[in-house]
């Protein structure tokens, strides 16, 4: 089974084609760009290194967060015009979870840490691959002081690694470590590997269904709540509706459950 792994939830972009239990391709670039400029690129560039076609593709993986809101949607559009055009099947993986994935083996517990923004970070935590708990976004402060309270040994890895490195080390009281630097950031071959995963256990979906998964809502909406702004859409299904000045709250957050229980605010990548 060929599947196409796709990353872009944070700074990195990083794409990995994966067959079998093999990672035959992997393409990651940390430099800034943004993913609009990088992610197709990279795409044609694994495909002509390893000489696959788009057909031969059995699933596309894809990070659906939590993540930057602005990655999170290239990388789906991108993922699902490919899934559209060749009528490929999508996997929706948890950028934790595949940050997780990058060091499954560890015993200790591992904490993803991805930079919210506002001194918060994207959190979880897991042992061997499994999520234990649920996804949040909490202070940098807070996360640190339940580990010390829980005790145990622990392993932090993600893009807030940098930001919060010398916090957690002046803070945090128990045993901990940081994984290494070739693992601590996100990669397309863990979204792949858990993507195969996924269509194995039959939760894969037609493009057209893919979703993306926020923890919060995305900086602009917020920053018009705290303006006291809302976006309205007029009803206008009866002229009467119309005349009454009727309106729709788009801004209504709408919760699901994924994984084990965790509720999320959904949007369905159009």
């Amino acid at each position: 089974m060929l599947v196409l792994g796709i990353e872009s939830s944070g700074k990195t972009a990083s794409t990995a084609l994966w067959e079998d239990g093999t990672v035959l391709a992997e393409y990651s670039v940390n430099i800034g760009l943004t993913h609009s400029q990088t992610l197709l690129p990279m795409v044609a560039e694994i495909f002509s290194r390893t000489g696959k076609r788009a057909e031969d593709l059995a699933l596309i993986a894809v990070s659906a967060g939590p993540g930057s809101f602005t990655g999170l949607r290239i990388g789906a559009a991108t993922g699902k015009g490919i899934a559209l055009a060749y009528d490929i099947p999508m996997a929706e993986v948890s950028t934790l979870e595949g940050l997780a994935h990058n060091v499954s083996e560890c015993e200790c517990l591992v904490h993803p840490i991805m930079d919210a923004r506002r001194h918060q970070v994207y959190t979880a935590a897991f042992k061997r691959g499994k999520l234990i708990g649920t996804e949040e976004a909490v202070s940098i402060e807070e996360l640190i002081d339940r580990l010390n309270r829980e005790g145990g040994r622990h392993l932090f890895l993600g893009d807030a690694v940098p930001v919060y490195r010398k916090y957690i080390e002046e803070h945090m009281t128990g045993s901990y470590a940081f994984a290494s630097a070739v693992n601590y950031l996100q990669r397309a071959s863990s979204i792949a590997e858990l993507g195969a995963e996924r269509m194995a256990a039959g939760l894969s979906k037609p493009g057209m269904f893919f979703e993306l998964s926020y923890i919060r809502k995305p900086q602009a909406e917020r920053e018009r709540e705290a303006q006291g702004l809302k976006q309205f859409d007029m009803v206008k299904d009866t002229d009467t509706a119309a005349q009454a000045g009727v309106t729709k709250d788009k801004l209504q957050a709408q919760n699901y459950v994924i994984g084990s229980g965790t509720g999320y605010e959904n949007e369905v990548v159009d």
